[in-house]
């Protein structure tokens, strides 16, 4: 397939900026951020309710649509402002879905999937493709990125005329029956990793919603589905065979999903110090040094945030550079990344520990929001390869000889 990319120079470069540009982004990212956290209020207050295997947030997703934050992830030049593509914007992309994440744990794990998509097609597709689902996202269609999988994973066979048939099923597929354009990417017989987008309007699939029986983020309709039978085209393959594992694209999007798991540490301080403040335990000592701890927790994850969103900036103008550059120190950000994606997982199980202790038994109760958001952040925080994270870490700053401040500049 070509992979010829639309984005041969960023049209955000300052030199092709038109006067005043600066101005309107700025505004329009700021209302972005706005109607984010007026979706994230909309969504908390619905989120006990919906708080069950067969629910999903759809009226939320409504709105995010009706903000155009469905939209937001594409490139300018496509109707969007470049949320999580165009590399200036990535610090209020994760703003934004720290914010959804606050409201609903599940509403912001199947948009960061939305985001994660778009990124991918605006990267990998030929500018053909990425015309054809950019107008996807501008009609309001939800993309998703379906990659795990057990032992009866997918299996991509060519056929003799052109097209391509896919075997075996996808686990954790997170807004499955409102996900409408999700990577189902699959092995091919040479072992090739292919990513493809299934038109699941056009297709038809086995969909196993009792496979879904979780403890936390019940309302992400996270359901197993068989996609034996289903035939694709060139048109929606994705890339070339591989392309989904390069780096820094790979390693540095786990930033976008910490940033919703931030989120759920910030409802969790929000909702432990609301419950101490109905019961009249302010002014505890042990109360207070717990909640400065999460207050300095949060702050912390904050910064983290901040210090990723810079390293992807000055790495290149589009979020990971396009495939055939080599803009910058890939294992730079690859390691930064990794930092952010073990700092924030850390703070967040300090901040439910410390919860618990503040709210004792009686908080750990349904309805009392900490439970579900617990039950959430508990699952959502189980993200694969901690370890390997971890270690890639170590092994990048045990490869440098530069003094131990210039290592991340």
């Amino acid at each position: 397939m070509m992979t010829t990319s639309p984005y041969a120079r960023p049209a955000n470069s300052q030199r092709d900026r038109p006067k005043g540009l600066s101005h309107q982004l700025a505004d329009r990212l700021t209302q972005l951020l706005e109607a984010a956290t007026d979706i994230a209020d909309f969504a908390a207050d619905r989120a006990a309710a919906i708080d069950r295997p067969g629910e999903f947030p759809a009226e939320e997703f409504g709105r995010l649509r009706d903000f155009k934050l469905l939209s937001a992830p594409l490139h300018s030049s496509f109707g969007g402002v470049g949320l999580g593509f165009q590399a200036e914007q990535t610090q209020t992309l994760l703003q934004i879905l720290q914010q959804i994440g606050r409201g609903n744990l599940s509403l912001g794990r199947v948009y960061e999937g939305h985001v994660n998509g778009l990124q991918l097609i605006q990267t990998f597709a030929t500018p053909q493709q990425v015309q054809r689902f950019a107008q996807d996202a501008r009609d309001g269609r939800i993309f998703g990125v379906w990659n795990a999988e057990a032992k009866d994973g997918i299996k991509i066979t060519p056929l003799d005329d052109g097209r391509y048939q896919l075997e075996g099923c996808k686990t954790f597929c997170s807004g499955c029956d409102y996900v409408s354009r999700p990577f189902v990417s699959g092995t091919l017989p040479d072992g090739g990793w292919q990513m493809c987008v299934v038109p699941m309007e056009q297709v038809r699939v086995q969909v196993d919603p009792d496979w879904w029986q979780p403890s936390g983020m019940r309302a992400s309709a996270s359901y197993k589905v068989d996609f034996s039978g289903v035939i694709l085209t060139d048109d929606d393959l994705i890339g070339q065979p591989g392309d989904y594992f390069r780096q820094p694209w790979l390693t540095a999007g786990v930033v976008r999903f910490a940033a919703v798991q931030l989120g759920g540490a910030e409802a969790l301080l929000d909702t432990t110090r609301t419950y101490l403040q109905g019961m009249g335990r302010t002014d505890h000592p042990h109360q207070q040094a717990r909640l400065g701890q999460m207050a300095i927790a949060l702050e912390q994850g904050n910064l983290w945030l901040r210090g990723c969103a810079a390293q992807i900036e000055c790495y290149s103008p589009i979020f990971g550079g396009l495939p055939h550059e080599s803009p910058g120190n890939a294992s730079q950000l690859v390691a930064y990344a990794n930092m952010v994606r073990t700092a924030i997982e850390q703070i967040c199980m300090d901040t439910m520990q410390l919860a618990e202790r503040c709210i004792g038994t009686r908080g750990l109760l349904p309805p009392h929001p900490a439970e579900r958001i617990i039950r959430d952040l508990t699952l959502y925080l189980r993200q694969p390869a901690f370890d390997v994270a971890l270690t890639g870490v170590g092994e990048y700053a045990l490869s440098q000889e530069c003094p131990s401040r210039q290592m991340w500049s």
